[in-house]
């Protein structure tokens, strides 16, 4: 049987991983074993991210929304409430939206939510 050399395969593979790698200081770029536990690492911390990226978001929008509803003399526990009340189903990406750049329209959702509690 015909011996196989494997040197063209291998070095698509390690292009691939040093092509990764671009940009990473030190041996991380341009030496195969070192770039690849690197580039292995950068696709973990990725992963998380899309995860994080997520939650963190969310965050940010209840506290937009938090600020912008203390302004009308609630809180957002409140407010969350009363929109479940009012029957308005809007998400928080859009709230926060609404209150950052069209704060009539947000202070409408406002009024809405308040006249459910009474």
């Amino acid at each position: 049987m015909a011996r196989v050399s494997r040197g063209v395969t291998k070095h698509a593979r390690h292009k691939k991983i040093i092509d990764a790698a671009k940009g990473y200081r030190g041996r991380r770029k341009n030496t195969f074993r070192i770039a690849n536990q690197a580039v292995e690492k950068a696709g973990q911390y990725a992963y998380i991210g899309r995860k994080l990226k997520k939650r963190q978001f969310r965050a940010l929008w209840i506290q937009r929304i938090n600020a912008a509803v203390r302004l009308h003399g609630m809180t957002y526990a409140t407010f969350m409430g009363a929109m479940g009340k009012a029957g308005i189903e809007i998400d928080r990406k859009v709230l926060a939206s609404l209150a950052m750049h069209e704060p009539d329209a947000f202070k409408a959702i406002v009024d809405q939510a308040k006249a459910a509690i009474k």
